[in-house]
């Protein structure tokens, strides 16, 4: 009796660790990747892969509790200003449908903790991790600022991904400042760069033509002098852009400020 009881029990086990899965095949696969995407794939997705949605929640959640709990309010009530992805995403992919009605409350917890249990995979997270680092390379490569470290973002391109989040709450009139911020910014910092790449493409050819450095002193003078100016107008836009942002505002920018 004890072993029949015993197998059933690990039967019931077994059957239950698979209903996860099959719930989020049956209820989020039509619209959400369940196996790690590659690059070229997502620009083609109908939906953020399910490792995409996880990676954004944790990246602003820790907590079990609050991280299901988000979860199961958005997938419910599902609204742009709710979610953690970035909020260009949010408006190239749209809003998700609504699943309250369509499935149980029982089953979306259930959903919820395969997703927190599964998700991202550890090989998500180092692929973001490489395109992340590559993407920094190439900021490096063809950026104007003498700086150029992670706790000196660029700061409005920060603002821009997470613009709508509830969770920022900016207001109609911090958007309006911010954006003049942004424009004058980009204005100047452009200005300043095509002038920077014309003069270092100048020293480049000189250098393949193997010209004496001393024929080329001017410009490298004067490229220092254009990216000390760049560098005080990016200096400019972060103070102008905190200076708009609450200490809260600041503090949930925190974990993207890279």
């Amino acid at each position: 009796m004890k072993k029949t009881l015993l197998l059933l029990s690990l039967t019931s086990s077994l059957m239950f660790a698979s209903t996860g899965a099959d719930l989020t095949k049956n209820n989020c696969a039509s619209c959400h990747m369940l196996t790690t995407p590659t690059p070229d794939m997502i620009p083609t997705m109908k939906a953020p892969a399910m490792d995409a949605i996880m990676f954004h929640i944790n990246l602003v959640m820790q907590d079990k509790k609050e991280i299901k709990d988000f979860i199961l309010d958005y997938v419910q009530y599902p609204k742009a200003s709710k979610t953690v992805c970035e909020s260009n995403k949010v408006q190239g992919f749209g809003v998700m449908p609504s699943l309250k009605g369509k499935v149980s409350e029982k089953d979306l917890a259930i959903i919820a903790d395969h997703m927190m249990a599964n998700f991202p995979t550890p090989e998500f997270v180092a692929m973001i991790k490489e395109v992340q680092k590559n993407d920094k390379i190439n900021a490096l490569q063809d950026s104007p600022f003498l700086i150029n470290q992670e706790n000196l973002p660029h700061f409005t391109g920060l603002l821009v991904k997470n613009w709508d989040k509830a969770g920022l709450g900016l207001t109609d009139e911090q958007k309006e400042k911010l954006l003049v911020v942004r424009k004058e910014t980009k204005k100047g910092v452009g200005k300043l760069k095509i002038q920077i790449d014309t003069l270092e493409s100048e020293v480049i050819d000189a250098m393949i033509d193997r010209e004496a450095p001393s024929t080329v002193a001017s410009q490298v003078d004067e490229i220092a002098k254009l990216k000390a100016e760049v560098t005080k107008i990016h200096l400019k836009c972060i103070a102008n852009t905190t200076a708009i942002l609450s200490d809260e505002q600041i503090e949930f920018l925190l974990p993207f400020w890279e």
